[in-house]
């Protein structure tokens, strides 16, 4: 009998983060008592924090010796993936749907993730070390070529968007936490991966009140009344032909360059990839308050759900390849 998909719990969450953004928003509002703001802010600290101990400076150096696997994984996630969307900047910039097109913009600029990529990875019998390597280096390049990829853009959309600032912010809230999590890790490294589980549930409890508050906000100024219904079908089938252009575009290459089966698992599932956490922690960084969050993280959690789901069906399926690559089907 064939196994059946899981719903990935995370999704789940998403969904009542935003249910409960609609029906309660009363712990995010002005008048609220609690501080999600500065709950929040400490949050993402830590959560970096906690990023930073994890990562292994000898595996990542280790790592380095597969450089053709890891150049091209990173020039898809930092490089093609934005480029993809630029191509059509001409035809939105003087639009309705400038915002929408800024939003993909986001999506596409954003790093890797570590965890739902290395399971995935793990699933399908990929290389793990290697995706272990690039969804980690990832999230560290993220810090730097993110916000020059939005602020290109940002600064002629927004009198208020400074470069310098987005990246103090960036520099004090996320990359002085990831350096001192790297300088402790000799120390707590071991805690990190003793309990890498408990930290995994913080961080998306974090992500989880982030884009609750985000779309509290959204929802009481009113954002998503005027989204219709066909912006709606535009956003879900720009994620859908965005996906399957990258997966397929990154297979043709890995067999290009003749990766073995597991370095073109390693490519497709990683190159296509991009983090909610890094989106949500960077969106209310990089924008400024007269964006609203929700709109600008609806691509890429509408990508974050198709990539998992897709993504969980190909791992099920090439898992069950034998030693030629050959997937072997089962007539019980």
């Amino acid at each position: 009998m064939k196994r059946l998909i899981k719903i990935d719990k995370f999704v789940v969450g998403i969904i009542l983060a935003i249910l409960l953004a609609y029906f309660f928003p009363g712990l995010a509002n002005s008048e609220s008592a609690v501080p999600l703001d500065t709950i929040s802010g400490i949050g993402i600290s830590l959560i970096f924090f906690f990023y930073g101990l994890k990562l292994n400076p000898e595996k990542i150096r280790h790592g380095l010796k597969n450089w053709r696997l890891h150049i091209m994984v990173q020039s898809f996630v930092f490089l093609i993936f934005p480029l993809l969307v630029i191509i059509f900047y001409p035809l939105f910039k003087s639009s309705d749907y400038l915002h929408i097109w800024l939003a993909f913009l986001f999506m596409a600029a954003l790093p890797s993730t570590v965890s739902s990529s290395v399971v995935m990875v793990s699933i399908a019998k990929g290389n793990i070390p290697a995706a272990i390597f690039n969804a980690s280096i990832s999230g560290l390049i993220g810090i730097v070529v993110t916000p020059l990829w939005m602020g290109i853009f940002l600064e002629h959309q927004s009198g208020d968007f400074s470069l310098l600032d987005v990246y103090t912010s960036l520099i004090l809230q996320i990359l002085l936490p990831v350096f001192l999590g790297l300088l402790l890790h000799r120390y707590l490294g071991g805690f990190a991966t003793r309990y890498n589980g408990y930290l995994t549930l913080f961080d998306k409890l974090v992500i989880l009140l982030i884009i609750y508050k985000s779309f509290v906000h959204s929802f009481e100024d009113g954002i998503f009344n005027s989204v219709k219904l066909e912006q709606l079908v535009l956003i879900y089938s720009g994620v859908l032909v965005l996906f399957f252009l990258v997966y397929f575009v990154i297979g043709r290459a890995s067999k290009l360059l003749k990766f073995s089966t597991e370095d073109t698992i390693t490519a497709q599932f990683c190159g296509t990839k991009k983090s909610l956490v890094h989106g949500t922690v960077f969106s209310s960084i990089l924008f400024p308050a007269s964006f609203s969050i929700g709109i600008i993280l609806l691509p890429l959690m509408l990508f974050h759900v198709t990539q998992i789901f897709i993504i969980s069906i190909v791992a099920s399926k090439v898992s069950k390849r034998n030693d030629t690559g050959e997937i072997v089907t089962s007539n019980q």
